[in-house]
């Protein structure tokens, strides 16, 4: 049994204020959506399909979108029905299948991702300070989620085996990405960036205190 907050803590406020920002993503989720003539649900399977071109099986999704199974596939069929994901099955295993995007599929995920929303206007407005530091609390609050098993494991760059934090003296770009040998900064961390590879959980924590410590 969870304990209750405080409503006087600043968890409970953070809290409040956090769902609040959920409404109005949430709202915007659903403009995009109708825009392109589909839910919401469909849209966030699109979205997470475009950064796996190698494709997703349908409980992945689910799990990524915190999804019912069956409310996952019924978004799934819709899609396929429009011509905008198809089912294959992987090389060696004709009795599984994975979902994927069609080229029409992939036109449709930059067309959505063109019309920004009320909270990505709002964001768009903080200091460039402030949304550095929001992405790296944002970060953080989505690995201290996956620790706890409350999400499924993110792509996120503090999490990736190529990952080398604080490596240059630049303050402005004291990171390096092994994989493509360029440093950045804070700004360029990616959540999902298709080519995580997640290294092994000690070196991942090492990883993390590194980055964390600054």
């Amino acid at each position: 049994m969870e304990t209750p907050l405080d409503e006087n803590s600043i968890e409970f406020r953070l809290s409040e204020g956090l769902s609040r920002l959920a409404t109005v993503l949430g709202a915007d989720d659903r403009a995009r959506a109708k825009a392109l003539g589909l839910t919401a649900t469909q849209l966030s399977v699109i979205e997470l399909l475009a950064g796996r071109p190698e494709g997703v099986g349908v409980g992945e999704i689910a799990r990524h979108l915190a999804v019912t199974q069956p409310s996952a596939t019924d978004s799934i069929i819709a899609l396929e029905r429009k011509g905008l994901v198809e089912k294959v099955s992987p090389v060696g295993d004709r009795r599984a299948s994975i979902v994927r995007l069609t080229v029409e599929g992939r036109q449709s995920t930059s067309a959505g991702v063109a019309v920004a929303g009320a909270l990505t206007n709002a964001v768009s407005q903080l200091p460039e300070a402030r949304k550095e530091a929001l992405l790296v609390t944002v970060i953080t609050l989505i690995r201290t989620l996956q620790e706890a098993g409350a999400i499924p494991v993110q792509r996120m760059c503090p999490t990736c085996q190529y990952f080398r934090p604080h490596h240059h003296a630049d303050p402005r770009q004291p990171h390096h990405c092994a994989l493509v040998d360029a440093a950045f900064g804070d700004p360029e961390l990616r959540v999902d960036c298709r080519d995580h590879r997640s290294p092994d959980p000690a070196q991942q924590a090492a990883t993390w205190r590194a980055f964390t410590k600054g």
